[in-house]
């Protein structure tokens, strides 16, 4: 069957019926397409977006508020011991900044932000500044507030929680398959263990991972397919931008059609989730940074990363407007 006619049947039955996800064959038979096939497979895509209510599109913020000397040894990360890197360090930032940093973002539109630290976890000390800061940022401003602390355990799990935390981000990274090319220094079962503590704790999950570790493709349904099981509310995908130092220093930079191809099988395989695209955009997609919602993506990270920069604000603004101009209005 011509590919184009088998995605339109894949898709069809996924705006029509409305299933958890499709089939792992018909991620098998997405991930096989041809690259003559991508741009029918993104519109597809887009169409599953809109079916599903996934196309308006959000906007989220971080801020690398506890950098350098984590003692995880991931192999794309610049923070870690484990590489030698120019990365700045500093402990945990006080309330006063990470408050006016949130200012800041809200001020520049966007609708999340996210406090983000260096490490495996944080102490008692450092969950209470977290927690002192989201209370202040949710009484000054319309943000949903968002952390990734690193491992949880349920007590501080419920003290994030009642300080206002909404949303508690942990990637996953890759799959658990590949997880040992990429960390040695936990366990794939960890995180895990911490994404259920969260959502047990109340907290909305937001967890997915980097594309272009050198993973297949393979293993990337089976990271698209364990989110899914997971029922993982937010998905961030992330490509690999390579930095000097780190032992994924020399790996290639995904094409920017591969990497709409993954986004497409990240929206096909998890229909009704917030799939939001983040580190490494700029330098993967390029050109075709929008093409991102035709994909299926419905939110993206603005402003910087935590050690890269990112792009002009007001240029992704600009890109989100262009793009909502094209979508049909809601009845």
């Amino acid at each position: 069957m011509h590919a184009k006619q088998r995605t339109s049947e894949i898709t069809e039955d996924l705006v029509q019926n409305k299933p958890a996800a499709i089939a792992w064959s018909e991620a098998e038979e997405i991930a096989a397409l041809p690259e003559s096939a991508i741009p029918a497979l993104l519109l597809k895509a887009c169409d599953v977006a809109r079916a599903f209510g996934r196309s308006e599109i959000f906007t989220c913020s971080i801020i690398n508020a506890k950098a350098g000397r984590c003692s995880q040894d991931c192999a794309f990360c610049s923070q870690s011991i484990h590489h030698h890197t120019k990365v700045t360090v500093y402990p945990l930032m006080d309330q006063a900044k990470l408050v006016d940093r949130a200012l800041e973002m809200d001020q520049a539109g966007a609708t999340n932000f996210s406090m983000v630290t260096s490490g495996y976890a944080l102490n008692e000390s450092e969950i209470e500044t977290i927690c002192a800061a989201a209370s202040e940022i949710r009484k000054k401003t319309g943000l949903t507030v968002c952390c990734s602390p690193g491992m949880l355990d349920p007590e501080k799990a419920k003290k994030l929680r009642g300080s206002g935390v909404t949303n508690y981000h942990h990637n996953l990274e890759t799959a658990e398959s590949f997880f040992d090319r990429v960390c040695t220094t936990h366990a794939y079962e960890k995180d895990i263990e911490a994404l259920e503590i969260a959502s047990s704790s109340g907290l909305s999950v937001c967890s997915g991972g980097i594309l272009g570790l050198g993973e297949s493709w393979a293993q990337r349904i089976e990271l698209a397919f364990r989110l899914n099981e997971l029922n993982v509310p937010r998905i961030p995908i992330n490509f690999l931008n390579p930095i000097p130092g780190t032992r994924m220093a020399d790996q290639p930079v995904l094409p920017p059609m591969e990497a709409l191809k993954c986004i497409a099988l990240f929206r096909l395989v998890n229909p009704d989730r917030d799939i939001t695209i983040c580190g490494g955009r700029e330098i993967t997609l390029r050109d075709y940074q929008s093409w991102a919602f035709l994909a299926g993506a419905n939110g993206i990270m603005v402003g910087n990363y935590l050690t890269t920069q990112g792009r002009d604000l007001e240029m992704d603004r600009e890109m989100i407007r262009e793009w909502q101009k094209t979508q049909p209005e809601a009845h």
